[in-house]
């Protein structure tokens, strides 16, 4: 890995990607006045992926009217939050719950719905795409993140990258470039779940506001067993994480915001440890929950330090929403 440049490592993030059925492009060919241009009129200063994006709600949500679609396209384009954290809370929520909005029936009565954004439960009916190089203009800020996932044209993972034959360019200073985004260019940010550094050898993930301790290695890829420790960090970032139902899955149960008291909201994510930890024991719960179900879920063991309290918090919330969704597959008292 010593004789990779920041390229190499870029090209082999999209690689891996495009492995996992993600749309590969790159950002100086979808910009706005090329032939494949993707981007609006409008230039570098937007960060969404419009066509996408209308193209998905419409496709998960064929029952509602064009109105309603406009709608929460509108929303999901002006966030209205005084914060960058607070309009990051406010984009998950839209992610997770759909966005709730109001139009008028052919009688004339207003009506009310929630429009997905979303399919959690099919993966292959969402929209994957991931750019590299993509330019963005923010006020006099000109910047142009290494790689961007988009998910129904909105950018949810932000991968910065350094050069592992610079001694100077370390893990550390790709968490630096990321702050400089959050400062410079928000907008992008605020549509960010997942934000993960590299150097080419180590890679780390973290949330939106969280500090150097807080990003970790993500040492799994199908959750049975350590990843061997001859595959690049990132690489098992990527496969163990990115893959299509698996980031789903963390989208939806394992990102909370958590009110620090004083105006302060912390963005919180899950470990690989406790992302399959409460996968299996949901597993065992609904099995438990069935009538021939013994109601015995069983133990998770906790070693300290390992965030046992966060991740009581994402099994009660995931067997919540599971619970809510189907009434059948009810979680053990």
């Amino acid at each position: 890995m010593s004789s990779f440049s920041e390229s190499v490592v870029e090209d082999a993030s999209l690689e891996w990607l495009g492995e996992l059925g993600y749309t590969v492009l790159h950002g100086p060919e979808i910009a706005a006045g090329e032939p494949t241009a993707e981007r609006d009129h409008s230039g570098y200063h937007d960060v969404i992926l419009e066509r996408r994006l209308r193209q998905a709600l419409q496709r998960l949500n064929p029952s509602l009217p064009p109105e309603a679609i406009a709608d929460a396209y509108r929303r999901l384009m002006l966030i209205d939050e005084p914060t960058l954290v607070t309009r990051n809370h406010a984009v998950h929520r839209y992610l997770v719950e759909g966005v709730t909005v109001e139009y008028t029936r052919p009688d004339g009565s207003i009506g009310g719905a929630l429009v997905r954004v979303i399919d959690f439960d099919d993966p292959d009916n969402n929209d994957w795409a991931t750019v590299n190089q993509f330019t963005v203009v923010e006020g006099q800020n000109n910047r142009r993140p290494d790689v961007l996932i988009f998910l129904n044209g909105l950018p949810i993972v932000l991968m910065e990258l350094k050069n592992p034959a610079d001694e100077n360019a370390t893990i550390w200073k790709a968490l630096d470039q990321v702050q400089t985004y959050k400062a410079q260019i928000p907008t992008l940010l605020s549509y960010n779940e997942l934000l993960i550094i590299s150097d080419g050898i180590e890679a780390r993930i973290g949330s939106l506001t969280a500090d150097n301790e807080r990003f970790m290695p993500w040492r799994t890829i199908q959750g049975e067993e350590l990843a061997p420790a001859s595959l690049p960090q990132l690489q098992v970032a990527i496969h163990g994480l990115l893959e299509k139902r698996r980031l789903l899955d963390f989208l939806r149960h394992f990102i909370v915001f958590e009110d620090e008291g004083g105006g302060i909201l912390t963005k919180k994510i899950a470990g690989y440890h406790q992302f399959h930890a409460v996968n299996r024991a949901l597993a065992a719960t609904l099995e438990a929950s069935q009538e021939s179900g013994d109601r015995r879920v069983g133990v998770v063991w906790h070693t300290q330090g390992s965030g046992k309290s966060l991740t009581m918090a994402f099994y009660a919330a995931a067997c919540t929403r599971i619970g809510t969704a189907k009434p059948n597959r009810r979680c053990a008292d």
